[in-house]
C-alpha cells in the first residue's frame, strides 16, 4: 500500500490534464444516471479498499471543521468549545476552522481515528465520490485523486464507464 501512496502524486499529475478535460465535459453535459454510476463505483471500490491500511488523507491533509463539528467534538472531550478550538484548530485563509497541523492529531499509529464516532463531516464524506451531483465537485476530486488511492481508481473507472 505504501508504494501506491508514494506513487499517487505522480500518477495524479500525469493524469491531471486528461481528468480536467473529462470533468469539463462532464460538467457541461452530465449523464442522467451519473449519481447512480458514482454510487456503484464508490461501493465497488470501497469493497476492495481498506482505509485503515492507507489513512493518507489523515496523514497529509486536514479536514474543514464546521461549527457543528466543533461543538460535537468539544462535547465529546467534555471541553468548552473555545478550549477545543484553542487546543486543536486554527482559522485558515478562507476563514474556516482547520487543524493546527497534519498529520491529524486524532490519528493513531494503527491508522485508527480516536474520534471516529464524532469525526468531522468532511472526514465522514471523504473522498466525496458518492456525493450527489458529483460533477459539481470536479476541482475537489482533482485534488483528492492525488491523496486517495480509492478516489484515483474511481475516476479511472469512471472514465471507462462514462462516455462524454
Amino acid at each position: 500500500m505504501q508504494d501506491i501512496i508514494n506513487n499517487l502524486p505522480k500518477l495524479a499529475k500525469d493524469k491531471h490534464n486528461e481528468n480536467k478535460k473529462f470533468f469539463a465535459k462532464l460538467k457541461k453535459k452530465p449523464p442522467k444516471n451519473l449519481d447512480y454510476v458514482m454510487e456503484d463505483l464508490h461501493e465497488e471500490e470501497f469493497e476492495r479498499t481498506d482505509c485503515l491500511k492507507c489513512a493518507n488523507c489523515c496523514k497529509t491533509t486536514g479536514p474543514l471543521f464546521t461549527d457543528k463539528d466543533v461543538d460535537r467534538i468539544a462535547k465529546h472531550f467534555r471541553m468548552k468549545t473555545q478550549q477545543f478550538i484553542s487546543q486543536y484548530l486554527r482559522i485558515d485563509e478562507e476563514n474556516d476552522y482547520v487543524l493546527q497541523s497534519v498529520p491529524c492529531t486524532f490519528l493513531g499509529a494503527d491508522n485508527y481515528c480516536s474520534i471516529y464516532d464524532v469525526r468531522p463531516k468532511a472526514c465522514r464524506e471523504f473522498p466525496h465520490t458518492d456525493r450527489k451531483k458529483f460533477q459539481q465537485i470536479s476541482n475537489l476530486t482533482l485534488k483528492n485523486v492525488a491523496i486517495c488511492p480509492a478516489a484515483f481508481n474511481i475516476v479511472e473507472e469512471m472514465k471507462k464507464r462514462i462516455k462524454v
